[in-house]
């Protein structure tokens, strides 16, 4: 089991002992205390990285090596990368506006200085010297040095002198729009005060949750606090209060943010023309598992229809159950609706009340045991260790280490309950990412997972949904990709595979959440912890999971068909599409159309970082599944040890050091199959 903190802490300085043992180094970073130490830890990057890059540029390009050039340039950039990371956690996560803002704007110039760095025409004509002497290399260093070049290609070093340098400073105004979109959606606030009475429905353990009660007897809803709009638009009785709630959300970031959207869809296209790319889809796309947009939108497609039958089908099945509720046999289902009907539908046709699985899923306990399972099929043991540094109280650090070599192999943060200004939604954060020193050392990875589960009151613990769980299994399987993916160069390491496979290895751990042998290792009920949950129930929600899972696909589908209609379209049409218009249009068509006055798009994070990407999480859920198959198969089901092994070793150990279609291959063993996700959705062969 994991070592928690208890009287006597384990000490950090154990840990960077074992690991200088193991040839490794096990650092935290330096967070900057101050405004002005976030200045200097950015200028100090900064400054470190020109000096080396100039040693870079220098050199005799008669007599340049692999490891003078590509891998000096893998160490130089990832040092800054880390700095930029570590800020954007505290720009996303710290409790003092003043050093997210300081953080924020740090950031900006450390990304700026990245898009420069692609038009250093001494570094570039360095490092094309070596690959045009087409030495013979390993192949992990031939895809070093083939990644790179083609990085230079799409950075358009290839173009005539005028037309770069009009490329990279689009790409400077585009950095500074998307951290402007970003900044925008984390400051949107909906607070919306209701009467008890229209809160009719809403669990009681919601109502008395910190910040909900206001002094003049209303509650305070706060519609861009994720788990607060979940409670009401599943709960509420009233289909007035969650209509409001609707609106309000469906509104937040629309004033700033749709004629940013607007700007950036017309940016990504020019610079996509530019560079010889029919849309920006088929720009972000080409490094990825897909390859073209039309694939992706054809894929898409393809699922949408697929689905339709079995879409229409719980279509129908939650109008009529509104029309039974409200005693109206012409009713007709709002977008308010689909939640709260779907979690009647748990509770009235499975007899799943997913207030009642709370008492499961005390957070502490839960997390205890999903760090049990991890370190069960991973071969793992983690450690809490007193932090030298917190940025927000009540953070946790934990140091991993392998089980049987007792190697230390990184270490993580957890900063897991919601504040004011806290990046509202659950991700993990890298802090620092893996890779060989100078001096042959591997340096250890460090992650943090910033999440947002409620809080525990006065006289309860934080009870999590099983939802919660879910998520939570998920976001630490991005941890563990982190921390346990190896690789010389950190441009090939943990999150530097495909986009549209990065959420493979946290995905398919969702599978665990939903198992009964790994949910009886540590759900039980807070107040008896005898009572586990009962096979039916688990049944029931599987029933009741995928009664509506060809809505929940088509909902995903639709996200990705958005991003598409924005990113997919001729270059030449994208300045002057409507974003609200188009984006609702989707929406209408492959789920249901939208709140009447609402832009969804405008608080649509994804499209700040993930453009042309939200179809990964599909793309990557149908090899999830096809993935965990193979544990539903072991003789340990998924605490099959041998299983978790080779998940280690085939997917999370490799990272990008190879095709990650390879990797896929080599763990499954067989031929790839859909035929998983559509069980999963509820469609028989």
């Amino acid at each position: 089991m994991p070592d928690f903190l208890s009287a006597t802490s384990a000490k950090f300085t154990n840990f960077q002992s074992t690991a200088q043992r193991h040839q490794s180094g096990l650092e935290l970073p330096c967070y900057p205390l101050t405004p002005e130490a976030i200045n200097a830890t950015a200028a100090q990057a900064l400054q470190s990285a020109e000096a080396g890059l100039a040693r870079l540029a220098q050199q005799n390009r008669a007599t340049v090596s692999f490891s003078s050039t590509f891998a000096a340039y893998d160490r130089i950039t990832a040092a800054v990368f880390d700095a930029y990371q570590q800020l954007n956690t505290l720009s996303e996560a710290h409790p003092d506006k003043i050093m997210r803002d300081a953080a924020r704007d740090a950031g900006v110039k450390l990304q700026e200085w990245s898009v420069a760095l692609d038009y250093r025409d001494d570094v570039y004509q360095v490092l094309k010297a070596f690959a045009e002497t087409k030495a013979k290399l390993d192949s992990e260093e031939q895809r070093l040095l083939d990644e790179q070049m083609r990085s230079y290609r799409r950075a358009g070093l290839a173009l005539p002198t005028a037309e770069r340098a009009e490329v990279e400073k689009l790409r400077k105004e585009l950095t500074n729009l998307v951290t402007e979109f970003s900044v925008n959606i984390n400051e949107a606030r909906g607070p919306i005060d209701f009467t008890a009475e229209e809160l009719a429905g809403v669990p009681a353990s919601f109502l008395e949750g910190e910040g909900v009660k206001q002094a003049d007897g209303l509650y305070r809803v706060m519609a861009n606090v994720t788990w607060h709009a979940v409670a009401v638009a599943e709960n509420a009785d009233n289909p007035e209060t969650r209509r409001r709630l609707a609106v309000v959300r469906g509104q937040l970031g629309r004033e700033k943010n749709v004629p940013v959207l607007k700007k950036l869809v017309a940016l990504r296209a020019a610079i996509a023309r530019r560079l010889g790319y029919a849309s920006w889809a088929d720009f972000q796309i080409e490094t990825r598992m897909a390859k073209t947009g039309a694939a992706v939108v054809k894929f898409e497609e393809d699922l949408v229809a697929g689905l339709q039958p079995k879409f229409a089908a719980e279509m129908e099945t939650l109008r009529a159950l509104k029309a039974t509720h409200t005693g109206n046999v012409d009713s007709k289902l709002e977008p308010w609706d689909l939640s709260y009907y779907t979690n009647k539908l748990r509770k009235e046709r499975y007899a799943v009340d997913g207030e009642k699985l709370r008492v499961y899923f005390p957070y502490l306990p839960t997390l205890t045991g999903m760090l049990a399972v991890y370190e069960k099929i991973f071969g793992l043991k983690f450690t809490e260790v007193e932090p030298p540094y917190v940025w927000a109280p009540g953070m946790q650090l934990f140091v991993v280490e392998d089980s049987a070599t007792v190697a230390p192999l990184g270490a993580f943060y957890l900063d897991m309950f919601p504040r004011e200004g806290k990046f509202n939604h659950f991700a993990c954060f890298p802090q620092k990412t893996g890779g060989v020193r100078a001096n042959g050392a591997y340096d250890l990875p460090v992650h943090a997972l910033v999440c947002n589960f409620p809080a525990p009151s006065a006289d309860k613990p934080s009870l999590l949904k099983h939802n919660d769980v879910d998520t939570l299994f998920h976001e630490f399987g991005h941890v563990m990709h982190g921390l346990l993916s190896r690789s010389r160069f950190v441009a090939q390491t943990g999150f530097a595979v495909p986009h549209d496979f990065i959420e493979v290895p946290s995905q398919i751990l969702e599978n665990w959440a939903w198992d009964k042998a790994v949910l009886d290792t540590f759900a039980a009920d807070y107040r008896d912890a005898s009572k586990k949950i009962p096979v039916e129930t688990i049944a029931a929600m599987e029933e009741a999971r995928q009664a509506t899972e060809g809505y929940g696909t088509r909902r995903q589908l639709s996200f990705g068909l958005v991003d598409m209609a924005l990113h997919a379209r001729p270059t030449d049409t994208a300045a002057e599409v409507d974003v609200v218009a188009e984006s609702n249009a989707v929406l209408a068509r492959v789920t249901l159309a939208p709140t009447p006055d609402t832009a969804f798009v405008a608080y649509f994070g994804h499209l700040a970082g993930y453009d042309a990407g939200y179809y990964g999480y599909l793309w990557s859920k149908v090899l999830s599944l096809d993935l965990a198959s193979e544990f539903k198969k072991a003789p340990g089901g998924f605490l099959d040890e041998r299983m978790g092994r080779r998940l280690r070793d085939e997917i999370y150990t490799v990272g990008n050091t190879r095709d990650v279609g390879e990797s896929v291959d080599k763990f499954l063993g067989r031929p790839r199959s859909q035929q998983p996700f559509f069980a999963h959705v509820g469609i028989k062969e």
